[in-house]
């Protein structure tokens, strides 16, 4: 780590604007033009796809960004089909569960899903991390590496494609897990306007509306939508309210100008999480209205009855109205040139600021945190000796302000709070440079080489507060960290004809703690944890893609990432915040598949599948309780949190011609295996299958206003299974009597851990497009 400037923030953004000044242009050769894209729900990609940028139809002749077109990774792409247009999309987490390597958690409420990539982020139970998120090629992970998925609304999306492994070469910062790019549907794609509404058991119902077209030089789509439930556990309503923008300007052939909207809101009560014993009693947390009459299994938090210190009372979740009342608004710009028919150069700035009140459990924390992201980049395609080849260099900068309160909870009316406990204000920037080349070294083989450069500098102060009966105690922690990282990256395609594509790839990445991993103690309060180091990763990939014809399409990809300073969360008990530490050194080694094959005429099967066994390989746990002190070698420990199994397979059939054209369903499974709860691996969360049954009908309209008709119909959890959708880590502890580390017994008891998953509900829906 190296030293850095307390002036280089202020000047980051000046650099990259020098940085972005662009040549001469000259008008490209080559005439505007439209690309097309196949829609699949599963793809391998071993090579370049000719596609536009995204939100933009760039002219084919023009250099789209190497980042949408990334040649040796290893991505596929859901697209509508089957995940989308013909269902009840609830959440973005129905839809990624289609790609190989990808888990999905249930989050903090309403569509609220974490989302992780070869199991790089599972242990999480609240925002996404180690995975950076883009939509339409601008970045939604905020600078401190936090995602969440309340704004998603995946109505509004023509293809998701998913990045997997480490990424920081290409994205920068956090990329240790993979990367998500969200594309929206364009004006041109929308070309009218459509209405649609969803509406279900629990009181779901959806109602969205999509608009777009294009005129002359102008593109532009609008997607808005209200999203409500009563939900299936005790206290989890929620209502949800998302636009999203995407608008783009053509002044001449080779300049074009996008503008990127989004805001969200949502409003979510929410249930406590159990323990595992209590969910086997009680699941959805029924029954749990008032403390005193509470049913079996109902999850109960100690609230302070003062609110500072002393006495606890136990309440429960309704009794204490736990819920989230967050706002996300994003506004981003770019600016992209065609210097030549070769080259092209972008840049672009966006605002993204997170509002949050999140009384959970214990604690209620209110905060803002206002960012900035600005990136410059410059795509050429030239000859290197003679060889075809495509570079791209890019300066990246972003900065974000933490502000945050932290409150005791109280008993009162609504959300009532007791004593401050925690301020916190923190800034944390990224600065760095990336630099890609893509060489076709012959007709069959194609290498790359990448690397980026970052400095991450985060500064701040946290001031935790004490109460007793002799007064208030205050204590400051302050954290001034510089962290430098670099990430290279190394790539081989040999395709030896148009069916196969064979890949190999070596490559790093790296995720800093965000500014309030070094402000949660391992009693998962306020206070000092500034020695966090960096997370690095380096990975090896080893696959290919087969494509025999336009009905199938098979991806095989073995992995093997080796991990240091691992960034590990966990939860020191119920009500508490998790706190986060560093595992020295890890491995994480798999096989994910992905299959798309039309077998038949109308028929159509998906299949995705991830082996992922990942493990401790030094790690040296220390716990502590009353007089006693142990030290635990977790090497060879699974690491909790990660399922080694988990598949998607689904088999459907559409009538392709005939009176009943149109006319679909499908019947998919969803399986993960069962996965450890603490580093000890003494306890398991429970694995499961779930089914779901789809019926749809689509038909083009004559004669009127309405274009397309859409219905639908699905049963999801068909067999009624109960099964755990979420599970938090859970620490290992000691006996305070004994010195002895506590058992499975003990973990099995404890609060703060399990959200159960949906049982059997339907969900219909229709849509008109105009």
């Amino acid at each position: 780590m190296f030293p850095v400037s307390r002036v280089e923030p202020r000047l980051a953004p000046l650099l990259l604007l020098l940085a972005a000044v662009p040549a001469q242009a000259q008008t490209p050769d080559a005439p505007a033009g439209d690309v097309t894209l196949a829609e699949l729900s599963v793809t391998g990609d071993g090579s370049a796809r000719s596609v536009a940028a995204f939100g933009v139809s760039a002219p084919p002749g023009s250099a789209p960004s190497v980042i949408e077109n990334p040649v040796g990774q290893v991505v596929d792409s859901v697209g509508r089909a089957g995940t989308i247009a013909d269902r009840p999309a609830v959440n973005i987490g129905s839809v990624l569960v289609n790609s190989p390597g990808v888990t999905v958690r249930q989050g903090n409420g309403a569509r609220d899903v974490v989302i992780s990539i070869r199991g790089n982020n599972a242990r999480s139970t609240g925002v996404t991390k180690n995975t950076v998120v883009l939509e339409d090629g601008f970045v939604l992970t905020q600078p401190d590496g936090a995602a969440r998925f309340d704004l998603v609304d995946p109505r509004a999306y023509s293809r998701i494609d998913v990045f997997r492994g480490p990424q920081s070469a290409l994205f920068g910062n956090y990329a240790t897990g993979g990367a998500l790019a969200f594309r929206t549907r364009t004006g041109r794609e929308i070309d009218g306007y459509e209405i649609g509404t969803d509406a279900g058991s629990f009181g779901y119902l959806s109602n969205y509306f999509t608009v777009g077209g294009v005129s002359g030089p102008f593109e532009i789509s609008l997607f808005a939508s209200d999203a409500r439930a009563n939900g299936y556990q005790g206290h989890s309503s929620y209502d949800t309210q998302t636009v999203n923008l995407l608008a783009s300007y053509t002044p001449s052939p080779d300049t074009r100008l996008t503008l990127k909207v989004i805001n969200n809101e949502v409003q979510a009560n929410l249930p406590a999480r159990s323990s595992l014993d209590q969910f086997r009693i009680n699941p959805y947390q029924r029954g749990c209205g008032i403390a005193a009459t509470a049913a079996p299994g109902c999850t109960l938090t100690n609230f302070l009855r003062n609110g500072a210190f002393g006495a606890t009372v136990p309440v429960t979740a309704a009794q204490a109205d736990f819920g989230r009342n967050d706002r996300r608004t994003i506004v981003a710009a770019r600016l992209e040139h065609d210097i030549d028919a070769q080259t092209t150069w972008r840049a672009q700035v966006g605002f993204d600021e997170r509002n949050f009140d999140q009384p959970f459990y214990t604690t209620s924390s209110r905060g803002s945190y206002p960012s900035w992201n600005l990136l410059t980049d410059l795509t050429r395609r030239y000859d290197l000796m003679g060889l075809p080849a495509v570079g791209y260099a890019a300066l990246a900068y972003n900065t974000i302000d933490n502000h945050i309160t932290t409150f005791n909870r109280a008993l009162g009316t609504g959300p009532a709070l007791g004593a401050l406990i925690g301020e916190q204000a923190a800034v944390q920037s990224n600065f760095g440079g990336r630099a890609r080349n893509e060489v076709a070294l012959s007709d069959q083989w194609t290498g790359v080489l990448g690397i980026s450069a970052e400095n991450t500098r985060i500064t701040g102060r946290n001031f935790a507060y004490t109460y007793s009966a002799a007064g208030r105690g205050t204590s400051v922690a302050d954290a001034d960290r510089s962290f430098l990282n670099v990430a290279p990256e190394a790539a081989l395609v040999y395709r030896p004809s148009l069916e196969w594509a064979f890949r190999g790839r070596v490559a790093t990445g790296y995720t800093t703690p965000a500014a309030s991993n070094l402000f949660v103690t391992a009693a998962g309060l306020p206070g000092n944890n500034t020695g966090l180091r960096t997370q690095e990763n380096l990975g090896f990939d080893l696959g290919f893609d087969w494509t025999p014809s336009e009905t199938l399409r098979l991806s095989l990809t073995g992995f093997h990432e080796t991990f240091r300073n691992e960034l590990v969360s966990q939860s020191p008990g119920a009500g508490l915040q998790s706190y986060t530490f560093n595992a020295p050194a890890s491995e994480h080694r798999g096989l994910e598949v992905g299959a798309d094959w039309a077998f038949a005429p109308g028929w159509r099967g998906v299949l995705a599948y991830t082996f992922d066994d990942q493990t401790y390989t030094r790690y040296v746990e220390q716990l502590s309780a009353g007089a006693f002190t142990q030290l635990f070698d977790r090497a060879g420990k699974v690491i909790p949190g990660v399922p080694a199994h988990q598949l998607l397979a689904r088999v459907g059939y559409d009538q392709p011609t005939g009176p009943l054209a149109g006319l679909g369903g499908y019947l998919e499974a969803i399986v993960q295996d069962g996965f450890f709860l603490d580093n000890a691996n003494q306890l398991r969360a429970p694995g499961y299958t779930i089914l779901n049954a789809n019926l749809h009908y689509a038909t083009e309209l004559t004669g009127g206003y309405a274009r397309r008709f859409t219905l639908y119909v699905e049963v999801r959890n068909l067999l009624d299974t109960t099964y755990a959708a979420s599970a938090q880590n859970l620490a290992n502890s000691l006996s305070a009597a004994t010195g002895l580390q506590n058992g499975a017994a003990a973990l099995a008891a404890t609060t703060g851990s399990v959200y159960a998953g949906a049982p059997r509900n339907v969900v219909a829906g229709m849509k008109l497009a105009f």
